[in-house]
């Protein structure tokens, strides 16, 4: 669980998601530019993830929700076959700034297999990736910047970690050297 100040965490709560109305409800008709109309059902929307999650957990008088979720367009079918067929030629950050952190919440409230498992098999190839740019020395210039603008934000926290910590051991081994 994230902290309530995790600036990572409310900005991946205000991603957008798909969500269809379950019941017609009066004066709401502004959410759709409908202003003093009522929300229709069936009406599809894209709400915040942390307004779609309370009203598709919410239950009315019915006791069947007030909207149904979608999977967002960050991970709709054509890119999941795109991220199966090569997960480092996808980039990320247009997808989603914090695409793994909104796949995390969406699997809180979906249960999908192969979602797990494309997710699992796109991160350990790009991380890879991301660990080879990080020990080149070349690695943020020239074709390594534009590797660098596909990642989602933590990606590039790793990114940082290995270069840094690759800096670091350099530094340790010159000074074991002098010594």
């Amino acid at each position: 669980m994230s902290s309530y100040y995790d600036i990572d965490a409310i900005l991946t709560d205000a991603q957008k998601v798909l969500c269809t109305f379950e019941l017609t409800v009066p004066g709401l008709g502004y959410i759709d530019g409908n202003e003093g109309g009522d929300m229709k059902q069936g009406t599809k929307v894209e709400l915040p993830l942390w307004l779609g999650e309370m009203l598709a957990v919410s239950q009315n008088i019915s006791s069947s929700p007030l909207i149904t979720l979608d999977l967002p367009t960050a991970l709709a079918p054509r890119v999941l076959n795109a991220l199966k067929a090569d997960p480092r030629t996808v980039d990320l950050r247009a997808l989603a700034p914090h695409f793994y952190a909104l796949s995390a919440r969406m699997l809180e409230l979906f249960e999908d297999d192969e979602l797990v498992e494309v997710l699992t098999e796109t991160f350990k190839a790009r991380s890879a990736s991301i660990a080879d740019q990080a020990h080149n020395p070349r690695g943020a210039l020239g074709d390594g910047a534009d590797f660098l603008r596909g990642l989602d934000e933590n990606e590039r926290q790793l990114f940082r970690a290995a270069h840094d910590s690759s800096k670091a051991v350099k530094a340790w081994m010159a000074d074991l050297k002098k010594g």
